[in-house]
């Protein structure tokens, strides 16, 4: 099993058929697609499937000029940190003595280390939050965490914020971690997701499995 595997059985189905043609003709009208088309598919570019080791689950990009790039939470270089990204940066520091807040916003490094970094809705209009949720985008990002679960052992799941805890029931607990708490967002970080631990929990689990830890 590998992401071409996943995107060749999906790309025949209709619903992502309607999904490309859907963005196709938005573009067509005028209309600001975020991320940009060849960045759409970034989380799965920049994360092997063999290399997996974590998944973090977003929910919609940021809709606001230069921020989304394909990958969860992160933003491109030289982007203000957004306050959930800067909410998890705080709990990194907290939690591992010697990490140190970088200036930017940019999770590829993480990615590049097996961690996937998935929005469940992959595409949205500018300065429209959530405008894409139900043109089919979950359809197609359930079936990649259910690949994941079934193809994969010892990954690790983080579950943030009720939109992220459904997604449970996709999950085999019997051979992965999944680690839930509230969202990182300002609104609800300090009900559970402050002080949760998840990065220290998440690299001992890995070590435990002979895996190699995360440089967060």
């Amino acid at each position: 099993m590998n992401w071409s595997d996943l995107f060749a059985e999906e790309k025949q189905k209709p619903y992502f058929q309607k999904i490309l043609a859907f963005l196709e003709s938005e573009r067509l009208q005028g209309k600001t697609i975020f991320p940009a088309k060849e960045e759409v598919f970034n989380a799965f570019n920049l994360t092997q499937f063999d290399n997996l080791k974590v998944v973090i689950l977003g929910q919609d990009p940021y809709h606001n000029h230069g921020q989304a790039h394909g990958l969860a939470f992160s933003v491109q270089n030289n982007v203000a940190i957004p306050p959930s990204l800067r909410n998890i940066y705080k709990e990194l520091e907290a939690s591992i003595e010697e990490y140190e807040i970088p200036v930017h916003g940019n999770l590829e490094g993480w990615a590049s280390q097996g961690v996937f970094l998935l929005n469940t809705t992959l595409t949205v209009e500018a300065h429209k939050a959530n405008s894409h949720k139900d043109i089919g985008w979950e359809t197609f990002t359930d079936r990649a965490v259910r690949k994941i679960s079934e193809h994969k052992e010892n990954v690790v799941f983080m579950l943030w914020g009720a939109h992220a805890r459904k997604k449970k029931s996709l999950i085999d607990n019997s051979k992965h971690l999944i680690l839930e708490s509230s969202h990182p967002s300002p609104l609800s970080a300090y009900r559970g997701f402050l002080g949760c631990n998840h990065f220290v929990l998440a690299n001992e689990y890995l070590s435990c499995k002979k895996l190699l830890k995360i440089n967060w």
